[in-house]
């Protein structure tokens, strides 16, 4: 059965509690990342992930809470003798910013560097992101400040379902993306441009006919926690619950 590991939580700004928002998906055939910010090596090895068992990477958007790690992890890879391909996933918006930012380093010419791909998305609702053998990966376009996906993990073991909404405003894309889904991750970041508010991410949960919610991408501060979670449950009358830092659920 897979199980899907959450790495960090926090919105743009972390703490010593709560690293920035990314996760990964671990199944029999390895893991797929979702997202690299910060120290990725040392977050990893705290989940109990070895960089050699990540086959995939899916960057959602190019903001430096989600991508800002991609460096480190790649010069990790490479130095701790890594062989073995690289694919990462995301918008041609995010790749390219990424293939640039790694030009920086003038990557090309690590010596013996391993091979890395970029796959490139559409901007199409619930297309096939990756398939594995015990699950698969759809994407969708969401609505935040600059290209964004949200993705949807559906287990082929259990034919249960985890959407993720990543960074957005609530939008009807989120809804048919986590339609009739088990678990619904949502971003709680505040009723801002392009996030939303535990209030609004309660709501496309109750619209999405999900199960069970989990707030993501939040402030810190841990006296607005609380209130979170009740403004949540004004709007979705299932389950809420704050993700927490290496959290993991099985689907």
């Amino acid at each position: 059965m897979p199980k899907l590991i959450i790495l960090g939580t926090a919105d743009s700004v972390p703490d010593a509690e709560h690293n920035n928002t990314h996760m990964a998906v671990v199944g029999c055939a390895g893991t797929v990342l979702i997202d690299c910010s910060g120290t990725p090596t040392v977050q990893l090895k705290k989940a109990g992930i070895l960089l050699d068992d990540i086959s995939d990477l899916i960057l959602t958007h190019f903001h430096p809470d989600h991508v800002g790690g991609v460096p480190m992890l790649l010069m990790n890879m490479w130095l701790m003798g890594r062989t073995r391909p690289l694919r990462i996933y995301g918008l041609h918006h995010c790749l390219e910013r990424c293939e640039h930012m790694m030009g920086f380093y003038n990557w090309e010419n690590w010596p013996n560097f391993f091979p890395v791909s970029f796959h490139r998305l559409s901007e199409r609702e619930r297309i096939p992101l990756l398939e594995k053998e015990d699950f698969q990966l759809l994407s969708s376009p969401v609505r935040h400040v600059i290209p964004t996906i949200g993705l949807r993990m559906e287990s082929r073991t259990s034919a249960r379902v985890i959407a993720y909404s990543c960074d957005t405003e609530p939008c009807p894309d989120v809804v048919r993306l986590a339609a009739g889904a088990d678990i619904l991750i949502h971003e709680a970041a505040g009723a801002i441009v392009g996030h939303s508010s535990a209030s609004q991410a309660g709501a496309i949960a109750r619209e999405a006919g999900v199960a069970k919610l989990y707030l993501i991408h939040y402030p810190t501060d841990r006296d607005v926690h609380s209130s979170m979670l009740v403004q949540a449950e004004e709007t979705f009358s299932g389950k809420v619950e704050l993700a927490e830092d290496f959290m993991e659920l099985h689907f």
